[in-house]
């Protein structure tokens, strides 16, 4: 999904800041917390396996400028949301020393946890405030909406044995249909959150949402920009909570917002992603920051697509393990 539509004056509207845009941000990988612990050699061999990948994604960003500069920026996402085992004052440096080693520069460091919640804002709060998901055709719009039941779908799901309309008796099996197939249906249905009394745990797809377009630049609370980056000149805590949402690495590093991202994961992980681009085909974004967006890329005489998921691409490899 693009922007939302907009009927309140504009007066009335906080002004969007703008942000500095990278052509891209490449994303070095995603380890749990159980695959940081395995040390620094895992992490070396991590690092060398998808630096070529690095290389060709820069030389392919750099041919589509025609010869410009290209502003490539790279990350590193540390889940510390659902899983805390190792403090920052030990993961850090061997994922900075890992990297250098295999010839890669890590401009951002972000931690997991900061797409949940960021400088006393709930993001995840605000993402799931923007998720607009359409009913489905020949639907009668029974099913609760995502901020009700905590999931959210890509088409009609197939109806239990259990459901009856009211005038013709059981209801016979139809197959789940997805809303947008091309010939036939891949249907999927995503959790975004579970509950246990008042305490929400928001689900890896979910925040992984969160993360894409934290990179895009396109998300705002009140105008402002959230989860800006912030540069770290202290000695790496033992806690992560002490650590902003986003650590800048270096003074010269390009922008961490871009126009467009690439992530660089483990095969393990495509069946996330694929509820990732279900979630953000359903986020309606602040229309003012959608357009500085495009506003911005075209004066560069980049094309950017319209569609925000069509902003985010993957390449997806043999798991580090394998090479071992």
């Amino acid at each position: 999904m693009s922007a939302d539509v907009e009927f309140t004056e504009m007066a009335a509207q906080p002004k969007a800041e703008s942000v500095p845009y990278a052509h891209l941000s490449i994303e070095l990988g995603h380890l749990y917390m159980e695959d940081l612990q395995r040390g620094a050699d895992f992490l070396q061999q991590h690092f060398q396996q998808i630096a070529p990948w690095v290389e060709a994604a820069t030389r392919s960003c750099t041919a589509g400028l025609a010869g410009r500069t290209p502003r490539i920026s790279t990350c590193f996402l540390v889940d510390d949301y659902f899983t805390r085992l190792t403090p920052p004052d030990v993961v850090i440096p061997q994922l900075l020393t890992a990297a250098a080693r295999a010839g890669l520069r890590m401009d951002y460091l972000a931690r997991e946890s900061g797409c949940a919640q960021a400088d006393d804002l709930s993001i995840a709060d605000l993402v799931a405030g923007r998720l607009v998901a359409e009913p489905p055709p020949n639907t009668t719009g029974s099913r609760p909406p995502p901020d009700e039941s905590g999931w959210l779908t890509n088409g009609e799901r197939s109806p239990s044995d259990g459901t009856v309309e009211a005038a013709a008796g059981s209801r016979r099996w139809t197959p789940p249909h997805e809303t947008a197939a091309t010939r036939h249906s891949i249907f999927i249905d995503v959790e975004l959150w579970n509950e246990t009394g008042d305490a929400r745990t928001w689900s890896c797809p979910f925040l992984a949402a969160v993360w894409q377009l934290l990179r895009l630049g396109l998300l705002r609370h009140q105008g402002r920009a959230v989860a800006v980056p912030v540069a770290w000149a202290d000695e790496w805590p033992a806690d992560w909570e002490r650590l902003p949402a986003v650590v800048r690495l270096s003074a010269d590093a390009p922008p961490f917002f871009a126009y467009r991202t690439l992530s660089i994961l483990a095969r393990r992980f495509l069946p996330v992603e694929h509820a990732v681009r279900t979630i953000l085909s359903q986020v309606a974004v602040d229309g003012t920051v959608y357009r500085q967006a495009l506003d911005r890329s075209k004066a560069e005489g980049i094309h950017l697509p319209a569609e925000i998921v069509d902003r985010v691409e993957y390449v997806l490899t043999g798991s580090t393990a394998a090479w071992r």
